[in-house]
Protein backbone atom coordinates (compact mmCIF):
# COMPACT_ATOMS: atom_id res chain seq x y z
CA UNK A 1 0.00 0.00 0.00
CA UNK A 2 1.23 3.32 -0.91
CA UNK A 3 1.59 6.21 1.23
CA UNK A 4 -0.72 9.20 -0.03
CA UNK A 5 1.21 12.66 -0.66
CA UNK A 6 -2.07 15.01 -0.58
CA UNK A 7 -1.22 17.28 -3.49
CA UNK A 8 2.60 15.94 -4.29
CA UNK A 9 4.19 18.51 -2.07
CA UNK A 10 5.11 18.17 1.94
CA UNK A 11 5.67 20.68 4.46
CA UNK A 12 8.72 21.67 2.87
CA UNK A 13 6.99 22.60 -0.12
CA UNK A 14 4.53 24.71 1.35
CA UNK A 15 7.10 26.26 3.39
CA UNK A 16 8.86 27.36 -0.35
CA UNK A 17 5.72 28.51 -1.43
CA UNK A 18 5.05 30.63 1.35
CA UNK A 19 8.33 32.30 0.64
CA UNK A 20 7.53 32.74 -2.32
CA UNK A 21 4.21 34.56 -1.99
CA UNK A 22 6.33 36.22 0.34
CA UNK A 23 8.69 37.46 -2.26
CA UNK A 24 6.41 37.96 -5.08
CA UNK A 25 4.41 40.62 -2.69
CA UNK A 26 7.37 42.45 -1.80
CA UNK A 27 7.93 42.69 -5.38
CA UNK A 28 4.80 43.59 -6.24
CA UNK A 29 4.89 46.81 -3.80
CA UNK A 30 8.46 47.30 -4.73
CA UNK A 31 6.83 47.79 -8.37
CA UNK A 32 4.22 50.36 -7.48
CA UNK A 33 6.76 52.14 -5.59
CA UNK A 34 9.21 52.34 -8.97
CA UNK A 35 6.20 53.27 -10.93
CA UNK A 36 5.96 56.56 -8.77
CA UNK A 37 9.38 56.63 -9.00
CA UNK A 38 9.63 56.56 -12.60
CA UNK A 39 6.64 58.84 -13.26
CA UNK A 40 8.75 61.74 -11.42
CA UNK A 41 11.62 60.91 -12.68
CA UNK A 42 13.48 62.80 -15.87
CA UNK A 43 14.91 61.57 -18.84
CA UNK A 44 16.95 63.38 -21.14
CA UNK A 45 18.00 62.56 -24.52
CA UNK A 46 20.21 64.85 -26.55
CA UNK A 47 20.89 65.66 -29.86
CA UNK A 48 23.51 68.07 -32.32
CA UNK A 49 25.77 68.91 -29.04
CA UNK A 50 22.69 69.80 -27.13
CA UNK A 51 20.83 72.01 -29.86
CA UNK A 52 17.69 69.66 -29.32
CA UNK A 53 17.19 67.98 -26.16
CA UNK A 54 13.80 65.93 -25.61
CA UNK A 55 12.67 64.71 -21.97
CA UNK A 56 10.95 61.97 -21.61
CA UNK A 57 9.73 60.65 -17.79
CA UNK A 58 10.96 57.23 -16.57
CA UNK A 59 8.06 55.63 -18.28
CA UNK A 60 8.65 57.00 -21.60
CA UNK A 61 6.00 60.07 -21.10
CA UNK A 62 7.27 62.75 -23.17
CA UNK A 63 7.21 65.65 -21.03
CA UNK A 64 9.09 68.79 -23.44
CA UNK A 65 11.29 69.53 -26.42
CA UNK A 66 13.81 72.10 -26.38
CA UNK A 67 14.93 73.30 -29.51
CA UNK A 68 17.81 76.04 -29.44
CA UNK A 69 17.47 79.00 -31.52
CA UNK A 70 20.59 77.82 -33.31
CA UNK A 71 19.25 74.93 -34.65
CA UNK A 72 16.43 76.50 -35.83
CA UNK A 73 18.14 78.92 -38.45
CA UNK A 74 19.80 74.93 -39.89
CA UNK A 75 16.13 74.78 -41.62
CA UNK A 76 13.46 72.33 -41.24
CA UNK A 77 15.10 68.91 -42.07
CA UNK A 78 18.01 69.47 -39.68
CA UNK A 79 15.75 70.38 -36.60
CA UNK A 80 13.36 67.35 -37.49
CA UNK A 81 16.70 64.89 -37.52
CA UNK A 82 17.86 66.38 -34.56
CA UNK A 83 14.54 65.61 -32.39
CA UNK A 84 14.16 62.54 -33.65
CA UNK A 85 17.68 61.86 -32.87
CA UNK A 86 17.30 63.52 -29.37
CA UNK A 87 13.92 61.33 -28.45
CA UNK A 88 15.77 57.91 -29.68
CA UNK A 89 18.56 59.15 -27.14
CA UNK A 90 16.30 59.57 -24.10
CA UNK A 91 13.77 56.27 -25.38
CA UNK A 92 17.42 54.40 -25.03
CA UNK A 93 17.99 55.74 -21.68
CA UNK A 94 14.81 55.55 -20.01
CA UNK A 95 14.34 51.51 -21.42
CA UNK A 96 17.98 51.00 -20.08
CA UNK A 97 16.87 52.92 -16.80
CA UNK A 98 13.21 50.97 -16.93
CA UNK A 99 15.37 47.87 -17.12
CA UNK A 100 17.92 48.45 -14.37
CA UNK A 101 15.42 49.33 -11.68
CA UNK A 102 13.50 45.87 -12.46
CA UNK A 103 16.82 43.79 -12.21
CA UNK A 104 17.05 45.44 -8.69
CA UNK A 105 13.86 45.10 -8.22
CA UNK A 106 13.74 41.44 -9.09
CA UNK A 107 17.21 40.68 -7.90
CA UNK A 108 18.04 36.94 -6.83
CA UNK A 109 14.05 35.99 -7.97
CA UNK A 110 14.59 33.41 -10.96
CA UNK A 111 11.42 35.22 -12.59
CA UNK A 112 10.90 34.23 -16.43
CA UNK A 113 10.83 37.22 -18.98
CA UNK A 114 12.44 40.00 -16.55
Amino acid sequence: MTKSQGFGFGLGKMKELTEAFKKAQQVQEGAKKLQEELDEMEVEGVAGGGLVKVVLSGNQEPRRVEISADALGEGADVVSELVTVAMKDAYNKSTMTMREKMEELTGGLNLPGL
